[in-house]
């Protein structure tokens, strides 16, 4: 309000006192999406058409999506009567795999990547290749995807180069994996990108509307009533902290909840 700092400082300080960190694949910095355009030849941000509501988990972005998501809540409750395995989300919006899906261009992300995939690159057209069509599937079209961003979406180019020349794979379409395609008002240029994407997060527009996201990621609409309300419900394996595994004597129910959150994400600590 102040304007004493920056959307991205206060972004960091706020993974910084849930608990994320750069140390820690599993609890990495998360940010949000912010534009819905990466198909316009120039960027207007003084066009409210052109940010994703930031209001909205990646989950509800469209109505049709959204009642989908509503309607897999509701089913639960009918069907299997276990309430604690009832959610809007079976995958998570921040994981080790998607940091390092995101970051596979540079090590040591490469080598996370790999080992997590077991040994190899995913095949080709699963994995990160085009800004815009990660946006589409985490935002649209794919039920299983609500990813957000990770913090080098702001401030670092060099993850959308493939310099070190990783043989990345061949699509199903032909086209060779190689550097991420950008939309068209980054003209190709990663630095373009980063410095329009990041014009994004300190803009107007962004600075009156993200406390929004706050509460859906950091805040009171977590969990809960207001979770539920706000399409922001998650499995409950996700919610570290209120999974008491002290309390768990079963080594096999333990290491399966272990191995789900390392699998799939972890949400933050409340703020």
């Amino acid at each position: 309000q102040k304007r004493e700092i920056s959307n991205f400082d206060y972004l960091m300080y706020l993974n910084t006192l849930a608990g994320r960190s750069y140390n820690d694949y599993m609890q990495y910095p998360v940010f949000p999406w912010v534009l819905a355009d990466y198909h316009s030849e120039t960027l207007n941000l003084t066009d409210p058409h052109t940010f994703r509501d930031l209001s909205k988990p990646m989950g509800a972005q469209t109505m049709e999506r959204k009642e989908k998501f509503i309607q897999r809540f509701n089913e639960v409750e009918k069907s299997e009567g276990d309430l604690s395995a009832q959610c809007h989300y079976c995958t998570h919006y921040s994981s080790a795999i998607i940091v390092a899906s995101y970051l596979v261009r540079m090590e040591p992300f490469t080598q996370t990547f790999c080992s997590l995939q077991g040994g190899s690159f995913d095949v080709a057209d699963r994995m990160f290749h085009s800004v815009k069509s990660t946006w589409e599937s985490a935002s649209r079209d794919n039920m299983s995807d609500v990813r957000e961003l990770t913090p080098e979406f702001f401030y670092l180019p060099e993850f959308l180069t493939n310099s070190n020349h990783f043989e990345l794979g061949c699509m199903q379409d032909g086209t060779v994996l190689g550097d991420v395609q950008l939309p068209p008002w980054a003209d190709g240029d990663p630095h373009k990108f980063i410095f329009l994407h990041r014009q994004a997060l300190e803009s107007d527009y962004v600075s009156a509307h993200l406390h929004r996201w706050i509460d859906l990621i950091f805040g009171h609409k977590q969990h809960g009533s207001a979770a539920v309300e706000a399409v922001n419900t998650y499995h409950p394996y996700f919610y570290g902290d209120k999974m008491d595994l002290n309390n768990i004597k079963d080594p096999l129910i333990k290491g399966t909840i272990l191995g789900f959150i390392s699998n799939f994400g972890q949400i933050p600590k409340q703020v």
